[in-house]
């Protein structure tokens, strides 16, 4: 019998489409025969298996994964925003997602309303963008955190250990 997750929203994953999701999330450039041979299926059933992980919503898209610093990218920070009471959500939302340097924004529990990461070129960048952030409607004032160094960032979601699947 095969181990499944149960989804939220009543889809479930057996352990092939854990596996699958793992090596496309490591390489997804894999062919259909290079992820067959890793999960013991033929390209054909690996091709549909895949097609439904993608219907379903599982796999969101695929992509590059860039190298910011060598794109002359090299400050990272996270920019704490307080907003006004009179803050509306969506506006707010889209005008920061719509700043070129905000690759994340996340909102949180806590004194700030929500947590920004970004990438510049330099602090002068920064200075500049912050200035920018600060003129979107809804802001109140803004905490920023510098990144001096990134010990570990995971490149995925570690599927077998928050599953408990065989990923």
């Amino acid at each position: 019998m095969q181990n499944t997750l149960q989804i939220a929203d009543r889809l479930a994953l057996d352990d092939l489409d854990l596996r699958l999701l793992h090596a496309l999330q490591t390489n997804a450039r894999s062919t259909y025969a290079e992820l067959g041979a890793l999960v013991g299926l033929k390209p054909p059933a690996v091709h549909e298996r895949v097609k439904r992980l993608e219907s379903r919503g599982f796999i969101r898209g695929y992509a590059a994964r860039l190298d910011a610093k060598g794109l002359g990218l090299g400050l990272i920070a996270f920019v704490s925003a307080f907003t006004t009471p009179d803050v509306t959500y969506e506006r707010f939302t889209g005008a920061v997602a719509a700043l070129p340097e905000v690759l994340e924004v996340h909102s949180v529990a806590g004194e700030e309303t929500f947590v920004l990461k970004v990438v510049t070129r330099s602090t002068a960048h920064l200075d500049e963008f912050l200035t920018r952030l600060k003129a979107v409607p809804g802001i109140g004032r803004t905490k920023t955190t510098i990144v001096l160094s990134t010990p570990f960032e995971r490149e995925g979601l570690a599927l077998a250990e928050l599953t408990g699947g065989a990923a």
